[in-house]
């Protein structure tokens, strides 16, 4: 049975408490005016959704002060904005992008004629927002301007126990997609064929979309960033994804493998070390530890379990996740950051070794007292297709 779309996607509570926080940190940070201009961050406060972000010419951007939660949007947008009651204001600009941005120092220029409050906007690491050089040039004109991206994601990175059950239900339909997808793969089926296949089971299992994924067929040949193209999959390589679903605006990222033919007894080895060791490192995550705290755990559980070097390209062993694919924090060795209950983590070291590739993405919430898996565990034996 397909999983029903959330109705609402976010209750009123949940976006009360979120609100709430924001303001709080607001506050810490002495920031009078809030500017978002990215989709998941308007989502996050407002749980408005429309079609428009498909376009760029006509932006929607959001508002936040400690009195009110203003959405300033196109004219274009009011039949939608009016459809039903909304838990914020509504201002209406006529034209494009640069009447936007005007409407923008507008508003806040009517709530702060003196221009002494500091505004920011969603502009920084892991956050990329919307907007212009129109809004950054207004904005600086009439007072201090700086970015929002810390006091942000100090919100954000803490998820309620709702948007954790949105997570599992949004990996339930990926794993599904790609057991099944494989399990009726057979050699010789190419990397778009075997991408599409997934992809179109993750949206016939109830996902809302199914945004483009990574699907390489290697054998030493380890480029994850490229595009699924036209090769066949043959025996002794490996097929490495790294897949995406979203469902009530969350999306699941997580890797898995498949061997092409049946593997030898020294893969079948490491592909059972690797696996464990993650397992390992994911159950003996702790509130209160740091994130360099747990990569120094994954260092001597590598070290012990006699593996060849991790692959080193990115300096993480894994991150943070929500609404958006990767979050705050980085599980890096030099980083201070507190683990904290509530966090969603994703942990994933990787081994190349003889031509062949093992990753297995395990996804946490961080409880007070330990952790749940938000995923099932990656199987416990190597998938292959023959």
């Amino acid at each position: 049975m397909l999983p029903a779309p959330p109705s609402p996607a976010v209750p009123p509570s949940e976006l009360t408490t979120r609100l709430v926080a924001v303001r709080r940190e607001m506050a810490k940070d002495d920031v009078g005016f809030l500017i978002l201009t990215d989709q998941k961050n308007i989502e996050y406060f407002t749980d408005y959704r429309t079609l428009s972000w498909g376009y760029h010419s006509r932006p929607l951007f959001l508002v936040i002060d400690q009195q009110d939660i203003l959405v300033v949007a196109n004219k274009i947008e009011s039949r939608n904005l009016e459809s039903r009651a909304r838990a914020f204001s509504i201002v209406y600009y006529a034209g494009y992008l640069a009447e936007g941005a005007g409407a923008i120092v507008h508003e806040i220029s009517a709530r702060d004629p003196a221009a002494t409050a500091k505004a920011a906007i969603d502009y920084g690491q892991d956050m990329c927002g919307r907007g212009s050089l129109e809004i950054i040039d207004g904005l600086r004109a009439r007072g201090r301007l700086e970015s929002a991206t810390d006091l942000l994601w100090r919100t954000r990175v803490i998820k309620s126990p709702f948007e954790a059950e949105l997570k599992r239900i949004s990996f339930k339909i990926v794993n599904a997609a790609f057991d099944a997808a494989v399990a009726e793969a057979r050699l010789g089926i190419t990397e778009v064929e075997l991408c599409r296949r997934i992809q179109a089971r993750i949206i016939a299992n109830g996902a809302e979309r199914a945004d483009p994924i990574a699907m390489t067929f290697c054998r030493g040949e380890f480029n994850y960033s490229r595009q699924p193209d036209m090769r066949p999959l043959q025996a002794g390589q490996y097929a490495w994804t790294d897949f995406r679903s979203t469902y009530g605006g969350y999306p699941a990222d997580r890797n898995r493998i498949a061997r092409g033919g049946p593997p030898d007894s020294w893969e079948i080895d490491a592909y059972e070390r690797t696996r464990a060791l993650t397992v390992t490192l994911a159950n003996a995550v702790r509130p209160g530890m740091t994130c360099g705290d747990v990569f120094a755990a994954f260092e001597r559980l590598w070290r012990d379990a006699g593996l060849p070097p991790a692959y080193g390209l990115v300096s993480r062993i894994g991150h943070g996740g929500g609404l958006d694919v990767t979050e705050p924090p980085s599980i890096s060795k030099d980083n201070p950051e507190i683990i904290r209950p509530g966090m969603i983590l994703h942990l994933e070291p990787k081994l190349e070794i003889g031509g062949a590739v093992f990753q297995f993405e395990e996804v946490i919430y961080v409880r007070d007292k330990g952790i749940e898996f938000l995923s099932e565990l990656s199987p416990e034996r190597l998938p292959v297709i023959n």
